[in-house]
């Protein structure tokens, strides 16, 4: 930054009270020495634990804190909305409470907010998690580069310093944990440029991570088809509503004029057609053998 632009940091924050303490008093340091004009702004999303007493605690004693209390969980996508809504800085930079990245690296994405960059994304450097997330989280991550086509490596990293002017020029819309997917889409058909810098990624220290159960992932998965559907295929952030019919002729001729998007079109029908017949043929093994034999096979 060849300047010291002022900048918002906000962090959406649940049952994040053993860790929000210590990442607030950490950015409020990184900050200081960044710029003179600046605020954090926590949003408390229906926290059951003390997240909500400790952020209140902390704002009558560093007046640049702003906490935002929701008055139920209503999800990480709202979170992260309500904060960005709040925030009146020209930089966004935005990160989760649960502590895994050290806000202490927004010195890195500052470096290089230089004119003509409009969005510093940090990419994981290694996945601190669970053998099982980190396998998911790949998985993710290049099904997510298939169906959207976006230009940077870790779209699940949430490690980000973003121009305000970009949340002015989309709206976003997603509830949950698919609100990055969709801004990094929207960013990208804007025409906004991406720098990308590599930040370290932490084990979790406190709490639980609210994505990982199978009722909300299955959720995303259906709020993953409804954005392809919207962004990438209706694509009516761009041109406008339009009936299936139209959608489906103008995207069938993106097909045909666009190598690369046929060329993603291919590898997600392979990929469909392998998912369902593993599902098939695991059904079958189950209707044949039964689930005992199974398991015991597998164990």
């Amino acid at each position: 930054m060849s300047a010291r632009p002022s900048i918002s940091a906000v962090f959406p924050a649940y049952n994040d009270g053993g860790t929000i303490p210590s990442m607030v008093l950490r950015t409020l340091l990184t900050l200081r020495e960044l710029t003179d004009d600046f605020e954090i702004i926590v949003t408390n999303d229906g926290s059951a634990d003390y997240t909500g007493e400790l952020l209140d605690e902390l704002a009558r004693a560093y007046p640049e804190l702003r906490v935002i209390h929701h008055p139920k969980n209503m999800g990480y996508g709202h979170a992260l909305r309500s904060g960005f809504a709040a925030a009146t800085k020209e930089l966004v930079f935005y990160t989760d409470g649960d502590a895994q990245y050290d806000p202490g690296e927004l010195r890195l994405l500052a470096a290089e907010m230089r004119p003509g960059v409009d969005i510093v994304n940090g990419y994981k450097i290694s996945r601190n998690d669970p053998w099982h997330r980190v396998v998911i989280g790949r998985v993710y991550h290049h099904l997510m580069r298939l169906l959207f086509g976006y230009p940077i490596r870790d779209v699940d990293c949430d490690f980000r310093l973003i121009r305000r002017a970009c949340f002015e020029a989309v709206a976003l819309e997603s509830p949950d944990g698919t609100l990055p997917l969709e801004m990094v889409k929207k960013f990208s058909d804007q025409g906004f440029h991406f720098v990308e810098v590599p930040v370290h990624h932490f084990h979790r220290v406190y709490g639980q991570s609210q994505f990982f159960n199978l009722p909300r992932l299955l959720r995303v998965v259906v709020e993953i088809v409804r954005l392809w559907w919207v962004l990438e295929v209706k694509q009516a952030h761009r041109h406008g509503e339009a009936s299936t019919a139209q959608t489906l002729k103008r995207y069938a001729r993106r097909l045909v004029t666009e190598p690369r998007l046929a060329g993603r079109m291919l590898a997600i029908l392979a990929i469909a057609g392998l998912a369902i017949g593993l599902a098939l043929t695991g059904a079958w093994l189950l209707i044949r053998y039964g689930a005992e034999p199974l398991l015991s096979a597998i164990s």
